[in-house]
C-alpha cells in the first residue's frame, strides 16, 4: 500500500500512531468514541498490511470514524485474529502467505466480511480475488470515503447472514465442530485434536486443494519451520482411523484435499 492509497491524515503524534496486533485478535478501546445516541457498538476492523506505515494511516483513519481498528503484518497473524474481528481489510501481497490463500483460510471456517484491499488490478486479479471469498474488492490507490462507503455496503449485505453451519457432512462422514466429534456411518471416530483439526479444515473445502503450508499455519500455527513429515504423518494415521486412503487425496507437489472412497 503506497502512501496515495487512502486519503486520510497521517497521525500527528505519537499519541495518536496505533500499536500493531502482538497477540491475535486484540481490540483495545478506539481513540474516538462514537456519539453516545449511537444505536449499534463499534465495529472491530481487522487490516491485514505489511507496510507499517500505511497500515498505521488507515487504522487511525478508521478509528477517528468511530471503527475499533486494529492491524497485523502477515498473514499467519491474519489466520489467528480475524475470529474477532467484524470485517477484515485484506492486502494480497503479504510477506509469508499469498493473500488469496488467506481468504480461502478465513473463508473456510468463518464467514467475516472481507474486503480485498491490493494493487493488483487486473480483471482476473479481481475474478481471482472474488472466488477466494473477498465480499468486495478494492484496487490501490484509492479514496478513503469510498472505502467507507464500500466497507457499510458489505456490512449492509452481510447483517441477514446466519452463522455458518457447524455441522460438516459428506456422504456418511459427519463432523461436528462444536462437540469436535466425528462419525463415519453413524460410528463414532476417536481422533486427537491436531488430526479433527486436519480433517475439519478440509471438509471445510471440499473438493478444494489445501496445501502444505495452509495446513501448517492453520491447523500448528507454524508459517516458517519445516516440520519433516508432520502433516503425511497425521494424514496416514486419519486414512487409518476412516478406514480407507481415499479419504484423503494427496496432490502432489501441493497439497490435500478431502475425498471419498
Amino acid at each position: 500500500m503506497n502512501r496515495q492509497a487512502v486519503d486520510v491524515l497521517e497521525p500527528r503524534s505519537e499519541q495518536l500512531r496505533p500499536q500493531r496486533v502482538s497477540q491475535a485478535g486484540q481490540f483495545p478501546p478506539p481513540r474516538v468514541e462514537r456519539p453516545a445516541a449511537a444505536a449499534e457498538p463499534a465495529l472491530r476492523v481487522l487490516v491485514v498490511e505489511n507496510e507499517a506505515r500505511a497500515a498505521d494511516t488507515l487504522v487511525v483513519g478508521l478509528r477517528r470514524h468511530g471503527y475499533l481498528a486494529e492491524s497485523v503484518a502477515t498473514g499467519a497473524l491474519a489466520l489467528q485474529a480475524h475470529t474477532n474481528a467484524d470485517l477484515i481489510l485484506l492486502d494480497l501481497d503479504l510477506p509469508d502467505l499469498d493473500g488469496l490463500e488467506v481468504c480461502r483460510g478465513i473463508r473456510a471456517v468463518g464467514d467475516t466480511p472481507l474486503i480485498a484491499v491490493t494493487a493488483r488490478g487486473s480483471e482476473l486479479d479481481r475474478v481471482l480475488g472474488l472466488q477466494a471469498g473477498a465480499d468486495d474488492y478494492l484496487v490501490k490507490p484509492y479514496g478513503f470515503r469510498e472505502l467507507l462507503a464500500r466497507m457499510e455496503a458489505v456490512m449492509r449485505r452481510a447483517r441477514p447472514r446466519q452463522q455458518p453451519t457447524r455441522v460438516i457432512t459428506h456422504g456418511p462422514l459427519r463432523i461436528d465442530a462444536g462437540t469436535r466429534e466425528v462419525l463415519l456411518a453413524g460410528r463414532p471416530v476417536e481422533l486427537t485434536r491436531k488430526e479433527f483439526d486436519l480433517l475439519h479444515l478440509l471438509a471445510s473445502q471440499p473438493g478444494a486443494v489445501i496445501s502444505r503450508r495452509q495446513l501448517m499455519t492453520q491447523v500448528w500455527d507454524d508459517t516458517w519451520s519445516h516440520r519433516g513429515r508432520t502433516i503425511d504423518t497425521h494424514v496416514s494415521s486419519l486414512r487409518g482411523k476412516l478406514g480407507a486412503s481415499g479419504w484423503i487425496v494427496t496432490v502432489r507437489g501441493v497439497g490435500f484435499r478431502l475425498g471419498r472412497p
